[in-house]
């Protein structure tokens, strides 16, 4: 499985971004998939996920500005991040769960396989 990150840049307080995760490998529509953040010098975290069914979970920080989304005709999964905040800047990568009709799980742990990151900064 592959997962290649895109979209991450520069923007001020305020902006907007959306990253894409487009997967190769697998039968891209039976999996959940995650995007986790990690600030410089903090431990990864949870952003948001979706289920193979369409299901979302967000970090409760990021709710209502941002939105997971999957485009299973293009083996894409989205993250529209809206009303950026400092405290947003983060590298982000995408992950998806190997297991066929899998639920969003919060854990890095849980996820098997992972994109490159790609770098958000956000000035204030």
């Amino acid at each position: 499985v592959q997962l290649q990150a895109s979209g991450g840049g520069l923007v001020q307080a305020g902006g907007s971004l959306r990253l894409s995760c487009a997967a190769s490998g697998r039968t891209f529509r039976w999996y959940a998939m995650g995007w986790f953040r990690q600030p410089r010098g903090k431990e990864r975290e949870f952003v948001a996920g979706i289920s193979w069914s369409g299901i979302t979970v967000y970090k409760e920080s990021v709710k209502g500005r941002f939105t997971i989304s999957r485009d299973n005709s293009q083996n894409t999964v989205y993250l529209q991040m809206n009303s950026l905040k400092p405290e947003d800047t983060a590298v982000y990568y995408c992950a998806l769960r190997d297991l066929r009709h899998s639920s969003v799980l919060l854990t890095p742990e849980s996820y098997d396989f992972w994109g490159q990151g790609t770098q958000v900064t956000v000035s204030s």
